[in-house]
């Protein structure tokens, strides 16, 4: 049986090229035929032997002629122009111009920044804003100056009490072993300083813990009742191991006439915290120091301390030869350069600094009631201005030794002194 189409045999391929041909005929000039798909071809039409071509509806492919594919009647599939499915270059249907494949537009440069500043700075308000109320929710604000009785009138310019006592709260057993502060019941002062800021350069001057006053009236911080003036006189530190706080601020401001407006004082392990917590603090010791009841043991020259030697080194009066007035100048010293470190861009613009130094310090910090963050700022700038050599730092004038053997300030020049911060003028008393 012959599965070929009808009148398609090998007898009647005639004179074709290919295997079992006698023609000559060169190679390159065979033409392959080419299947016609479209409509089904009558009988007759072209195809071979004139039966149906294969497919039936099968569209005509394009012929080779003249050097081109084609097939004569209008189709042209696109091969010669490099044109697939219909779009030019290959891109896909309907081509460039179809829609489905716009050109990206250029980046708005100009609404991505000002996007990015919008969003910098509402993050920078909310953080700012969030630390204040962290900050301000963690200040002890225990003293209250609505206690204190008689008090001078207020002058120019703002005057900080600041206070370091020797205060253990907190500590464990081995923290006072690590820190020689022993453990002594109640609480003392290690140091007491005036900090005058207004709007002159600012003036930080020490309050010998030894220097002798007179206990004025006062009326207890807790119990509220009145104790009269007896003229008692003692050391300026037992004011505050009597009544605290409250009657140390009565205490200096009846014995210098100048108005106290805010109180500042930090304990020993605070102190310690803070120093560690901005990474130490750069001093130039100007001595040999060995003391064994502070713990201090220190070389001269210039060095960074840690917490442990910057306590020591401020505490320490038994090994220097002008004893606590050479320990008030260590103190303000230290103070300064503390004030000027946390100061710096490399700890407020460091967060890993900023908050662990904040938090050291606001923890152990007691303050009075009307302290705002802002004030407690303005302090430690003004420290730092006297660290700069903005300022002026001073001690108290001393006259000499009262008959009690505490230190006597030299009245007419305490007066001139005060008279210059209530003014808020250029101070030109020298102290000791």
């Amino acid at each position: 049986m012959n599965d070929w189409p009808e009148g398609y045999t090998g007898d009647n391929r005639g004179s074709r090229y290919g295997r079992g041909s006698s023609s000559a005929q060169p190679e390159s000039a065979r033409v392959m035929r080419q299947v016609r798909r479209g409509p089904a071809a009558s009988p007759g039409q072209a195809g071979y032997g004139g039966a149906p071509p294969y497919g039936g509806a099968v569209p005509q492919q394009p012929s080779y002629v003249d050097g081109g594919y084609g097939t004569g009647d209008g189709y042209d599939s696109g091969y010669n122009t490099g044109q697939v499915y219909g779009s030019p270059g290959g891109r896909g249907p309907g081509g460039p111009d179809d829609g489905l494949y716009e050109p990206r537009p250029a980046p708005n440069w100009r609404r991505r920044i000002k996007v990015t500043t919008i969003t910098l700075v509402t993050v920078l308000v909310v953080t700012s804003v969030a630390t204040y109320f962290w900050a301000d929710s963690k200040l002890n604000r225990d003293v209250d100056l609505s206690k204190v009785i008689e008090r001078p009138e207020a002058g120019e310019g703002t005057n900080y009490l600041i206070v370091g006592s020797d205060s253990r709260k907190g500590m464990s057993a081995e923290e006072k072993k690590k820190l020689h502060t022993g453990s002594a019941e109640g609480k003392r002062t290690d140091s007491m300083m005036i900090l005058h800021t207004g709007g002159g350069a600012p003036t930080l001057i020490s309050l010998p813990r030894d220097s002798n006053i007179t206990i004025p009236s006062f009326k207890g911080s807790d119990s509220g009742k009145l104790y009269p003036n007896t003229g008692r006189q003692t050391k300026l530190n037992a004011a505050y191991a009597e009544d605290g706080p409250e009657l140390l601020v009565r205490t200096v401001e009846a014995n210098t006439g100048l108005h106290i407006d805010h109180y500042v004082e930090i304990g020993f392990a605070g102190f310690a915290n803070i120093v560690d917590a901005v990474g130490g603090v750069e001093m130039d010791i100007p001595q040999d120091i060995k003391d064994t009841k502070s713990g201090a043991d220190l070389k001269k020259g210039k060095q960074t301390l840690n917490g442990e030697q910057a306590l020591a080194f401020v505490r320490t009066r038994y090994a220097l030869a002008g004893s606590d007035l050479d320990r008030t100048k260590n103190q303000q010293k230290f103070l300064s350069a503390l004030a000027n470190q946390v100061a710096t861009p490399a700890t407020v613009l460091n967060p890993f600094k900023l908050y662990p130094t904040m938090s050291a310090g606001l923890d152990t910090l007691v303050v009075d009631k009307d302290m705002s963050l802002f004030d407690l700022a303005s302090m430690f700038w003004a420290m730092k201005g006297v660290s700069g050599g903005e300022g002026k730092s001073m001690n108290m004038p001393i006259a000499g030794n009262s008959a009690n053997g505490n230190l006597q300030w030299d009245t007419a020049k305490v007066k001139t002194l005060v008279n210059q911060l209530k003014n808020d003028e250029q101070v030109t008393v020298s102290g000791n």
